[in-house]
């Protein structure tokens, strides 16, 4: 989804309510009007829908494709029968807050989230504030990255929840892997802006998902040392010990044990 972005990201993507309709799908799935829910039966066909489509957001999608997905023990007259009902009955419960519009365009043979009428989609954003991040750091707007990177990470609620698949494993993995990248990247500057209680926030996000990652180890350490708490960081290492040898079978790096030694010897260099 990161290879365009649609105009409308950049003017929406701060405020869910900004939105019409917003599709979440980071974390549990969530349909919502201007920031309020849209009732919809979970895990049934409508959802599976909306999510398949949204993320593609805005591109066409094969209709072949989505009543295989949709309906796969169908016959194929069956099946477009239903997809065409699924479709209206969307229509009906999202046209109002479209000012009428149809929330999914049928064009050609091929189905699309229609974003021109304003839907979005917690995924698109998230990739958008992230883009936008990474332009404003290289551009040396710090600032300005900083709040995009803030936003990005306030979105991500959860991992992707649309059911398996192999490219939706890719996705998720790929959407997880930007997340955990994030955090590092918020959490080394507030580190440098001497806010270490929002560093080891950010540290905390990241090891819930990735428990083994010893260059976030090291930061806690050096948290704990620059806020006077010399012993918490010597614990800490002992934790990541612990966390390396039971998840992931590894002794930690030469890095953590140097770090480990300079805590004891001399602190205040650190």
């Amino acid at each position: 989804m990161n290879d365009a972005y649609h105009p409308s990201l950049a003017a929406s993507c701060a405020d869910d309510a900004s939105w019409p309709i917003m599709i979440r799908l980071l974390g549990n799935f969530r349909l919502l009007h201007a920031g309020e829910p849209v009732p919809v039966r979970a895990g049934g066909r409508t959802e599976a829908l909306l999510a398949h489509l949204a993320l593609q957001y805005g591109r066409r999608v094969p209709r072949e494709q989505l009543v295989q997905m949709l309906w796969p023990a169908s016959d194929l007259a069956h099946a477009l029968h239903s997809l065409n009902t699924t479709v209206y009955t969307l229509h009906k419960l999202l046209g109002p807050a479209l000012q009428g519009a149809a929330p999914i365009i049928h064009e050609e043979g091929f189905y699309r989230l229609n974003v021109e009428a304003g839907i979005g989609v917690d995924v698109a954003c998230f990739d958008y504030l992230v883009h936008a991040g990474d332009q404003h750091a290289r551009a040396g707007d710090h600032a300005s990255a900083l709040i995009a990177y803030q936003r990005a990470a306030e979105l991500y609620r959860g991992d992707l929840s649309v059911a398996s698949g192999t490219q939706i494993v890719i996705e998720r993995e790929r959407l997880r892997a930007a997340f955990l990248t994030l955090l590092t990247k918020l959490a080394d500057h507030e580190y440098h802006a001497a806010d270490y209680s929002a560093c080891l926030e950010y540290l905390w996000r990241l090891l819930a998902r990735d428990p083994c990652r010893e260059d976030a180890h090291r930061l806690v350490m050096r948290c704990y040392v620059r806020r006077g708490e010399r012993a918490a960081a010597l614990r800490h290492y002992q934790l990541c010990v612990d966390i390396l040898q039971s998840d992931c079978g590894v002794a930690p790096e030469p890095a953590t044990v140097e770090l480990l030694e300079q805590i004891r010897s001399q602190p205040e260099s650190i």
